[in-house]
């Protein structure tokens, strides 16, 4: 595109966007949601108790939560007991299929984990896979 200007000279619009700093913005936000990713696993502070075997979770699936104060969540949102059946269901048509992780506070007494084993089960899910962490050697230990 060209245009005068008042003294009769004639120039042209710079057309070029100069894409550089976006593109640097761009990979410094990748960077960081590599990063941050990992460590937003649970949003739900609970200390879930440790064994000596752990398998590292590998799929995405439908996390029940119990923190210490006996609050129950289902994938970071807080749930009532009485409706998890019902929500588990509607979340999924094979619910023999399903597998669903447990994560349970280690001061959370049996009888609440069993009250949530049981809404999991009234969903029809047999399947639940109780997350744990591994025990930390101590370099006394040794």
């Amino acid at each position: 595109m060209a245009f005068t200007t008042r003294g009769g000279h004639t120039q042209t619009a710079l057309a070029e966007i100069n894409i550089t700093p976006l593109v640097d913005v761009v990979l410094v936000l990748l960077v960081i949601f590599m990063i941050t990713a990992p460590v937003l696993q649970s949003g739900i502070q609970v200390n879930v108790p440790k064994t000596r075997t752990v398998h590292e979770i590998t799929q995405q699936r439908n996390v029940v939560t119990v923190d210490k104060d006996q609050q129950v969540f289902l994938n970071d949102k807080p749930v009532n007991l009485n409706d998890l059946p019902n929500l588990l269901r509607a979340q999924n048509t094979d619910t023999v299929h399903e597998v669903i992780y447990l994560r349970a506070d280690e001061k959370v007494p049996f009888g609440v984990f069993a009250e949530v084993m049981d809404a999991v089960k009234q969903a029809g899910i047999t399947n639940v896979s109780i997350v744990t962490q591994p025990i930390q050697n101590s370099p006394a230990a040794k």
